[in-house]
């Protein structure tokens, strides 16, 4: 079973991330998953979490994530807000991060980072600062998740603007570099 954190602010796809995981994972690879959203102030731009749970066998808890063995943070500056994005963390908790580089002043730079522009591939991808697809790209570079079923959940989801959802996931897969 992998606990799985989701930190962002309102407006960039977190809780719509965790859902269309839940999805690839369950019905796209046949594992268990649940995702159970959070939401701070209710406007964009708040911090926003959810959180993720996903097993090869049945989940028997229904509870947020209080452990996790992965956090994804779409938005640094989630932690200029007030967000503890280490409570609950071990030393093998393995981070996500929407960003181009680690630098050493995080307080998670000793674990293992991966990490993606995934503001910039939705910017070019998309037009728009919604980073949610790439970052589900790298929760599947990571390991998370296949990418195929990452991308056919993500063309599900979005309709019309899934191919290139789709096309931002894949981008972020094939770019994702680790510290």
């Amino acid at each position: 079973m992998k606990q799985i954190k989701l930190f962002g602010l309102g407006g960039q796809g977190v809780v719509t991330a965790a859902k269309i995981f839940a999805e690839a994972a369950a019905i796209g690879e046949g594992k268990y998953a649940q995702s159970i959203p959070a939401y701070g102030h209710e406007r964009r731009g708040a911090p926003v979490y959810s959180d993720l749970i996903v097993s090869d066998g049945p989940i028997r808890v229904k509870s947020f994530v209080y452990e996790p063995d992965y956090v994804v943070i779409f938005d640094l500056s989630v932690m200029d807000k007030g967000v503890d994005v280490m409570a609950g963390t071990k030393p093998d908790t393995v981070f996500i991060i929407n960003n181009e580089c680690v630098l050493p002043e995080y307080p998670f730079a000793s674990h293992l980072v991966y990490y993606s522009g995934a503001k910039q591939i939705a910017l070019d991808t998309l037009g728009r600062d919604i980073p949610n697809s790439a970052m589900l790209g790298a929760m599947a570079g990571a390991g998370l998740v296949g990418i195929e079923a990452a991308m056919n959940a993500i063309r599900k989801i979005f309709g019309k603007a899934g191919d290139a959802n789709a096309e931002a996931a894949k981008k972020a897969y094939d770019g994702l570099r680790k510290n």
